[in-house]
């Protein structure tokens, strides 16, 4: 994986094999990015990082210069690469071990950006848990948005707060928003 743009841009990072992750591909990232750069100031933003794997998604918030990163996942391997990298790069990243849905629970953290990237086997149920607690625990900002990637066999449309999709190869990010 590499890092797209800002104060890394073009890093290369090795992620040890073994870990249980399928990273977002360069040119899903780069598209979703393109999306985020036009509707907000990187350095400005406060980002939540759910199912975070590798951290692929946070260096890339943190080189683009996003203040405030909290990267959420169960896998101890996991943690351990997102904590080592953002050490290394002095990223302010802050990695946490933990179920992602009671950490949904139990933080009171709000977010600008929500980023979500759970396995793509979920099942539907396990896909609407997130959107439901971003926002009944109120976690998302004002003028934020929840992002989910899946596959483009998974169908959140019909979810709450579903603002619009975007397609990119077999990955397929859902975006959902404060709809008055």
């Amino acid at each position: 994986m590499r890092i797209i743009s800002g104060k890394h841009k073009g890093k290369r990072l090795t992620a040890p094999k073994k870990l249980p992750v399928r990273p977002t591909t360069d040119f899903a990232k780069e598209a979703l990015f393109n999306i985020l750069n036009n509707n907000y100031y990187f350095d400005e933003l406060t980002v939540l990082d759910l199912f975070a794997g590798t951290g692929n998604i946070s260096y890339e918030f943190a080189s683009r210069g996003a203040i405030n990163i909290t990267s959420v996942d169960g896998n101890t391997g996991c943690i351990q690469f997102i904590s080592k990298t953002a050490r290394e790069l002095d990223f302010p990243i802050r990695p946490v071990k933990s179920d992602v849905y009671k950490f949904l629970e139990k933080t009171v953290e709000k977010a600008d950006i929500i980023f979500a990237d759970p396995p793509y086997d979920f099942s539907l149920e396990d896909f609407t848990k997130i959107p439901e607690l971003v926002f009944s625990k109120e976690l998302l900002a004002e003028e934020g948005m929840l992002i989910i990637e899946h596959s483009k066999h998974t169908d959140l449309s019909g979810l709450p707060q579903f603002s619009y999709l975007k397609r990119y190869g077999g990955s397929v990010f859902s975006f959902f928003e404060h709809i008055s």
